[in-house]
């Protein structure tokens, strides 16, 4: 079974870039028909996509999102990565990392979680 396990900073300063890394075992991020997504939750409020890197490299983006949104990966190192830039009060969420197949069209694993906070 693929594991996920998001890192990065919990606070981050207004205007500042939020940088979530994403680290996969137990299988391949260039597996075919695997989009590598990142999702967030806002405290009190529903889930929110902010876009994959797919399998073959290619990237989508939330278009709320998309002029703030940078998604990469390492192939060598089996993971990938979110930039959010320009952080504001309204970003403050629970980021997870989730492994979704694109033909079936279902998520199928998830990273636990990990909570940003954005503050001075």
């Amino acid at each position: 079974q693929v594991q996920l396990q998001e890192s990065g900073p919990g606070l981050v300063k207004p205007s500042q870039t939020l940088s979530l890394t994403c680290a996969v075992s137990g299988g391949s991020i260039t597996t075919d028909y695997y989009y590598w997504s990142w999702i967030r939750q806002p405290p009190g409020k529903g889930l929110e996509w902010i876009g994959y890197i797919a399998y073959n490299g290619n990237t989508y983006y939330n278009p709320s999102l998309k002029s703030r949104t940078s998604i990469a990966r390492d192939t060598s190192k089996n993971q990938f990565t979110l930039q959010l830039s320009s952080v504001t009060p309204e970003d403050p969420a629970v980021y997870y990392c989730a492994k979704y197949h694109c033909e079936g069209r279902y998520l199928e694993d998830w990273g636990q979680g990990t909570l940003v906070t954005v503050s001075s």
